[in-house]
């Protein structure tokens, strides 16, 4: 331990985390999520801007940035870096880890910045022409304002990371929360005393927290490693839409209620796997809530842009990232052997993704034209009941029994 170097250490745990991560994000961003993120952002940017030539004089621009920003600056999560080892091996350099833990700080603010990038940029449109009469600088201000207040939160939560008491911490986060928001809506407003005034109670807010971690002495590496490896878990979990991930560690959700719902089946040989994957689908990972949120989303959207080809684009998109999520229930049991073991044939295992993918397909153009019947655009639910129904068909019975094959 004599000669144990914490910054290089860093350094050495960094380049592991950066080339495990960066493999997995080129699974992630392959074509077809790129294109369709491009097509979604396109579509999006020009309805933003048609949207922006006719905003409403009373739209309320500032609680919008501020709130955004806000929860930017308040979404400080510091990464560690930390392995369930490092209970056993680090805590007895707990005294020389200074260097390491300083360099993950650097590094939580950093990969974070992109937050801010995005947000300046996606709400710097809404700014100009709601604050018309403002100079370009004061904008510039604002997001320099936001750096300082997301690296004051970034530093608030690494002190309060020495307290063990969950209420404690989560107390602590809502009043920073609540305290930047009130700070970026004042200075937005103009109302530079409110600014002011909630910019020393967060000050008070922030010299507390340090006065709470200066009482306590170490630090609480259970709890380090915790959020870690849980947010670790969280990106691994989006990774294994995509590619295998063997570091993924399962979770299952009993779900009762829906598990008798959907596991009607025959009890037949060709059934097996109908069984398996609607059980799978139900208390498995995330595959119900991304399917869901998918569903939501989209329709969300279909419900709020104005052009009809647009809101018919957006449904066969939706669709197609529903059934494109979907197909890694394939995969989800590979690591158990027993499967191997079940008298039934590779084919009919097959169609039973295939049959699954597609009902859940249907079930999607359903909401999406029921959602265009409420709206009254009759025409638009005939369309996307129509288009639904065939780009469902080819898309299970094309390219996803090929990748199957």
């Amino acid at each position: 331990m004599t000669m144990f170097n914490s910054h290089h250490f860093f350094k050495e745990r960094f380049s592991a985390h950066l080339k495990e991560t960066s493999r997995y994000l080129r699974y992630i961003f392959n074509g077809h999520i790129a294109i369709a993120m491009l097509f979604f952002i396109s579509a999006l940017a020009v309805y933003y801007q048609k949207w922006l030539q006719e905003i409403p004089d009373d739209f309320p621009a500032a609680w919008v940035i501020s709130i955004v920003f806000g929860l930017i600056a308040s979404y400080s999560p510091v990464r560690t870096l930390l392995k369930e080892p490092d209970l056993v091996f680090l805590i007895p350099a707990e005294q020389k880890m200074k260097a390491y833990f300083r360099n993950a700080i650097a590094y939580s603010f950093t990969i974070q910045l992109y937050l801010v990038f995005l947000a300046a940029a996606a709400l710097g449109p809404l700014y100009t022409t709601v604050f018309a009469n403002r100079a370009g600088v004061v904008y510039l201000i604002t997001i320099a304002l936001l750096l300082v207040f997301k690296f004051a939160n970034l530093i608030a939560n690494w002190w309060m990371l020495k307290v063990r008491e969950r209420d404690s911490r989560l107390i602590d986060t809502v009043v920073r929360t609540v305290l930047n928001i009130a700070v970026f809506y004042f200075f937005i407003s103009g109302s530079m005393l409110l600014a002011g005034i909630t910019t020393l109670l967060f000050a008070i807010v922030f010299l507390y927290d340090y006065q709470i971690a200066s009482k306590r002495s170490g630090l609480l590496w259970d709890l380090l490693v915790e959020k870690d490896q849980s947010r670790m878990q969280a990106f691994y979990r989006l990774a294994n839409m995509f590619a295998d991930v063997p570091h993924l560690k399962s979770r299952v959700k009993k779900r009762h209620w829906l598990v008798r719902i959907v596991s009607q089946v025959p009890f037949t040989r060709t059934a097996t796997y109908d069984y398996l994957y609607r059980i799978t689908l139900i208390r498995s990972g995330d595959y119900l809530g991304i399917y869901m949120r998918l569903v939501v989303i989209g329709g969300v959207l279909i419900y709020v842009i104005p052009p009809l080809w647009l809101k018919i684009i957006f449904a066969l998109l939706f669709l197609y990232l529903s059934s494109f999520q979907m197909m890694t229930l394939y995969q989800h049991h590979r690591t158990i052997l027993w499967l191997d073991l079940y008298p039934v044939s590779l084919q009919i295992r097959q169609q039973s993704l295939l049959k699954l993918l597609l009902q859940l397909s249907i079930v999607q153009v359903i909401l999406f034209t029921a959602l265009f019947i409420v709206m009254g655009i009759y025409i638009g639910a005939m369309i996307t009941f129509a288009g639904g129904i065939i780009f469902s068909w080819l898309f299970v019975d094309g390219y996803v029994k090929r990748k199957l094959t």
